[in-house]
């Protein structure tokens, strides 16, 4: 009896990968979509994508190895903070970990040559094949006629005539596709991930440079205003009641500062050290910078898990004097 090839597929949400899932299955192979996430990339699209084509979507966390490469990214970073080419050789390299496990053949992905400057280059794509601990056992079924045959091909599993030669930035061919195959919802391409977004760049930037590229303080970096203090102190602050409950959410031992008597933002300090007195009433200063109810000063209370139990009174910085902190 034939056997039945079954395959990973690196799963975004995007149209791509739908496209290479529903291909793939209608060839006849066992595909099962995995989506590797990151602390920039959540699964939440992904989700509905593989919902509304009937697929059972595998979620594996990998924040802690893609804040590792985002130290130092091999190939550098893209336009923002986007290490693309690394980025793309983490997901398949831990994909090809779970192989074992799910009793997977070979890895596919729905990349397309040249659709992406500088992460679909063919150079770049052999170099996500050759840094990736899985090198020959990936395939493109979107492009594959157009690239290296791999073990697949060499093989048997993947019949290359079977193969598409989808290429260029142009998304006619796939948009003919998803008709035919009946898709209806799929997101934007390249959207999703916050490396590509300017100011969330920029804050990370700051996390990088201070040496606190740490989980629980790129949490924050999606909430509220943020302030550097100085090499060891960030401080975020809400703007509005929406930000207010985020933080109180992504509070864990942060120390935690709010006005006394006058409603308004909660700020957070992050810092692997607990700040001076000195440092309490210059973050309390600029934390009432932002609260319209207090005039000059008020008592703001700060403490750990919201127990606000310690209080220090200070005056409302002044919005010249904030600009030299804002991020």
């Amino acid at each position: 009896m034939k056997k039945k090839y079954r395959c990973f597929a690196l799963f975004s949400g995007g149209l791509d990968s739908i496209l290479s899932v529903i291909f793939m299955k209608k060839l006849g192979y066992d595909v099962l979509p995995i989506f590797l996430k990151t602390p920039f990339f959540g699964p939440e699209n992904a989700l509905k994508a593989a919902e509304n084509i009937s697929v059972e979507l595998i979620v594996h966390d990998v924040s802690k190895q893609h804040l590792e490469m985002l130290r130092n990214p091999r190939y550098g970073f893209g336009k923002n903070m986007n290490p693309c080419i690394v980025c793309h050789e983490l997901m398949f390299r831990e994909a090809g970990l779970l192989m074992e496990e799910y009793n997977v053949d070979f890895l596919i992905s729905g990349e397309v040559l040249g659709q992406r400057p500088m992460s679909q280059r063919i150079d770049a794509l052999n170099s996500v094949r050759k840094l990736s601990e899985v090198k020959d056992l990936i395939v493109r079924p979107l492009c594959q006629k157009l690239i290296k045959d791999t073990l697949p091909i060499h093989e048997g599993w993947v019949k290359k005539e079977d193969m598409l030669d989808i290429q260029g930035r142009g998304r006619q061919r796939q948009i003919e596709m998803a008709e035919e195959f009946g898709i209806t919802f799929y997101q934007n391409p390249g959207g999703g991930c916050l490396l590509t977004d300017a100011g969330f760049s920029r804050r990370l930037k700051d996390l990088v440079e201070h040496d606190m590229l740490e989980l629980n303080f790129v949490a924050f970096l999606k909430v509220g205003r943020h302030f550097r203090l100085n090499d060891d102190i960030k401080i975020i602050i809400g703007r509005n009641n929406a930000d207010n409950n985020l933080i109180s959410q992504l509070v864990e031992n942060e120390l935690i500062l709010q006005a006394v008597d006058y409603p308004g933002p909660l700020g957070v300090i992050n810092s692997k050290r607990n700040p001076t007195l000195e440092e309490l009433d210059l973050i309390a200063s600029i934390l009432l910078r932002y609260n319209n109810k207090v005039e000059n000063s008020a008592e703001v209370a700060y403490g750990k898990k919201f127990q606000l139990d310690n209080k220090i009174r200070a005056y409302k910085m002044q919005p010249e004097q904030v600009e030299k902190y804002i991020l």
